[in-house]
Order: C-alpha cells, then structure tokens, then sequence
C-alpha cells in the first residue's frame, strides 16, 4: 500500500510538473503586433494583435501569476528557519544567562525535519532549569526527526504544493481556454467585417447597372423609343437598390466598430479598421481538415481536477495511520567545565519516538468518505465532458464538409444566374422583354452570390470552430 501510494503522488506531481511547463512554454514568445496602419487588414494581423492587445487574455495572464504567488507561498512550508532565544535573571539569587539558536530545514519526504543549534549559558541556575547549563563554550548540536507512518508518503506542506502545481496548470489552462474564446470571437467579428464588405460590393453592382439602364432609357426616352413609365420604373429601382447600399455602408460601419475591441494599436486602445483597409477576398479557412487529436484545455482542466481529488483521497488515507515519529540528536559541550558539573562534558547522543492515534478515527473517516465521493463525481464529470465535446467535435465537422458541398452547390447555381441575368438584359436592349423581368434576374443573381457569400462564411466561422472545438491554439493565432 506505501509503494502504491507513493506512486501515485509521483505521477500526480509529474502530471502537473509536465502540464505546468507544457502550458508555460506555449504563453511566450508572443506573435508580433500588426501596425494599425496596414495597408490591408489580414485575419493574421488581426489575431497577433488581438492575442497580445486583448484585455481578457491579459486579464487571464494576471491570474496565472496570482498562481505562480500561490505555488511559492506553497514552497514556504519547506523554507530554512533560523530562531534564537536568550534571557538573564537580573535581580533574585541565581543569576543566570542563557542564549540558544537553531537552524531548522524541512525535510522534503519523510514529513521531518534536519536542525543544527548552539548554545551557551553562564551563571547559575536553578535545579529546575538544569538543562540550560552548558560548558565554557557552549554546546552544539545537530539532528533529525523522521516520521515512520503518518506523513512519510505524503503530509499537508506537501500536499499543499501539488495543490499549488495543480492551480498553476488549472490557471494556464483556463488562461487558453480565455484566450480561444477570445480569438474566435475576433474570427467571427473579422469574417463580419469583410463579409459586409463583399455584400456592399453585390449591392453596388446591383446599383450600377439600374444607374447605366437608367442613362440608356433617358436617351431612349428623349429620342421617343421609350415610354416615360418604363423610366420612372426603373428610377424606382434605383432609388431601392441606393437604399440598399446605405444599408450595407452602415452595417460595414457597425461592423468595423465592433472589431475595434480586437484590433488595437501598441497601446492598446480600440482602433477603427479604416475601408480602405478591406481586403479583396475573404480569407482562407484557419484549419481546412478534421484534427486527430483532442488538445480542449477544458479537458484538461477536468483531468488536473480529478488528480487533485485523488492526491486529497491520499492525504485522507495518510490520516487514518497512526502518528511514529523518530528523534536522534547528538550534541557536545566545548570548553572548561561550567557550574553545571561534569556532566555535560563529552559525546551525548539520544534517540527517541514518539507514538500517537486517535482511538475512533471519525474525523479521518468522514473526511475519506466525503473525498472518495468527490473524486467519484469528477471522474464521472471528466467523462462526461470528455463526451460532449467529442459529439460537439462530430457536429461541428458535419457542418463544416457539408458546408464545402453546398459552396460548390450555390456556385454552379450562381454561374447560371448570372447567365440569366446577362440574357435577360440583352433580351431587354432587342426589346424582347421587360423591366420588371429584367430586374427580377438581376435581383436573383444578387441574391444567389449573397447565398454563395453566407455559405462561404458559414464554412470559414465552421473552420474556426473546429479549431477552437479540438484546442488548435496555433490556428488562431495564438503561441
């Protein structure tokens, strides 16, 4: 059972030694801050700046320093001690004086402690404080204090640095797992911001060509080939589609405000993306294929959690053994003989135990129980979760392939409305058709590229998705 036991500590501090250093490394170096000024704003520009800018991940960071205090104060428990102490009777018939230091350095396992002191005295004491005579120069002293049962494998000052290791990994983690949260929140403010930029674009288009047929029945019009009614159709049109690209202008506008909490110049204040800084196409998905692996920080979390409970079950049980703690000392007095005799000259070595246990133990039993029960709902929660995100994981990469399928889809359907469109309008000029036709081809080629937009932006926010579902730290744009 010891050997077990130790074990499973061992492991315990080497899943959160590993955990700990593994999250550590990936917090530097940074990626570098994009100028606000860019040119063209990329979705990689926008990430760097975000992963460093972002008020949430800073905030995260300073928590994860909170618990780099927490695991040092943890360390104190193992700290060297040094004491002292002295005093002299001043008035009475002994007259007495006595100084006595110690350095005292806690023993990592065994749950004992090494310790080395001097001491020295003078004068006269009474019998009752024999033991504070020493030689002329005083007495050194070294020794040791072993605990053979209870707090051998594992004891509160240790089990309160695995608890500090374990809050440094929970803290790490939950710094990602901010952080993810953060840069696909920044993902789907970007797509925003360009996909309203691609459908001002449609409208614009959409608006050009009423504005050209517009000039051309003008002059059909004057030279009496046209109808006043099939002109004053079509300025209706126009006047429509202008609404329609004023709506997109402040939905852009909106859009760009909205990334302004991601997008942050050195000093971290919110910057405006200016529209010139569009760029010409949306950008590539941040992970084009299904991860192997799940690497969810929350994952982890549940994990470190659960071997947490599991160490606190150790310490449970270590309550439940009976308390052998053994002493050895030696000392030696230097010098001429002092007033306190003889007997203080030479080697003195001493040993001793010392044995103690509490008869009914309900205190460490109930505290077992209760421990054995938490770490009974933290498995069953961790696979719990575990699930969940793997049916999240399956869901999210239905979405994403079928989103490829219906983009290949809606691009087929756009090339033949576009065709339509273009036929219509020929058709229109022979006077072979009408304005309302013509118009409705046109609005129903706009409304497929709009399809074709949305199925694209729904395959890129899926794509990002996955990253953030399978812990991808890399794919937005983090270290």
């Amino acid at each position: 059972m010891p050997s077990r036991r130790l074990s499973s500590w061992l492991l315990a501090a080497g899943l959160y030694a590993v955990s700990t250093g593994a999250l550590a490394q990936q917090i530097a170096p940074l990626p570098r801050l994009a100028p606000v000024d860019a040119p063209v704003l990329e979705l990689e520009d926008l990430l760097a700046n975000s992963a460093r800018q972002s008020p949430q991940i800073i905030e995260a960071l300073a928590r994860t320093r909170a618990a780099d205090g927490r695991r040092l104060t943890a360390e104190g428990a193992f700290d060297t001690v040094f004491s002292a102490e002295g005093g002299s009777r001043l008035i009475g018939y002994y007259g007495g004086t006595y100084a006595d230091t110690q350095v005292a350095r806690p023993l990592e396992n065994w749950g004992g402690q090494l310790y080395g002191g001097y001491r020295v005295s003078s004068g006269r004491f009474p019998i009752y404080e024999d033991k504070k005579y020493t030689n002329e120069f005083g007495e050194i002293r070294a020794g040791a204090v072993f605990s053979l049962l209870r707090d051998r494998m594992i004891d509160d000052r240790r089990f309160g640095r695995v608890t500090a290791d374990a809050d440094r990994a929970v803290a790490d983690a939950e710094r990602q797992m901010v952080a993810i949260g953060v840069q696909r929140k920044a993902v789907d403010a970007y797509l925003n911001w360009v996909a309203t930029g691609e459908r001002l674009k449609i409208y614009r288009q959409l608006l050009d060509l009423a504005e050209a047929r517009q000039r051309g029945l003008q002059r059909a019009y004057q030279a009496g080939l046209r109808p006043r009614i099939v002109l004053t159709e079509n300025d209706q049109m126009v006047l429509r589609r202008q609404a329609m690209v004023v709506q997109s202008e402040q939905a852009m506008a909106s859009a760009a405000n909205t990334l302004s909490l991601y997008w942050r110049d050195g000093d971290g204040t919110p910057t405006i993306p200016r529209r010139d800084q569009l760029p010409t196409a949306l950008p590539d998905p941040v992970v084009t294929s299904v991860p192997l692996d799940v690497e969810r920080p929350d994952l982890l979390v549940a994990e470190l959690k659960a071997r947490l409970v599991q160490d606190r079950l150790a310490l449970d049980r270590n309550a439940l053994l009976p308390r052998l703690d053994l002493n050895m000392e030696v000392a030696r007095d230097i010098g001429d003989i002092g007033p306190g005799g003889a007997s203080r000259s030479g080697n003195d070595v001493r040993f001793g135990v010392k044995f103690s246990v509490p008869l009914e133990q309900r205190t460490a039993r109930g505290k077992l129980m209760q421990t054995q029960a938490e770490l009974d709902a933290s498995r069953t929660r961790a696979r719990w979760l575990d699930e969940q995100i793997r049916a999240e994981v399956d869901g999210i990469a239905i979405a994403f392939d079928a989103a490829a399928q219906i983009i290949s889809l809606t691009e087929q359907e756009r090339q033949r409305a576009d065709a339509m469109a273009v036929a219509e309008r020929r058709r229109f000029e022979m006077g072979a058709s009408d304005l309302f036709l013509v118009n409705t081809r046109e609005e129903s080629a706009a409304s497929v590229a709009l399809n074709l937009l949305d199925g694209r932006l729904k395959r890129l926010a899926a794509s990002a998705d996955l990253a953030a579902a399978f812990g991808n730290a890399a794919a937005l744009g983090l270290p």
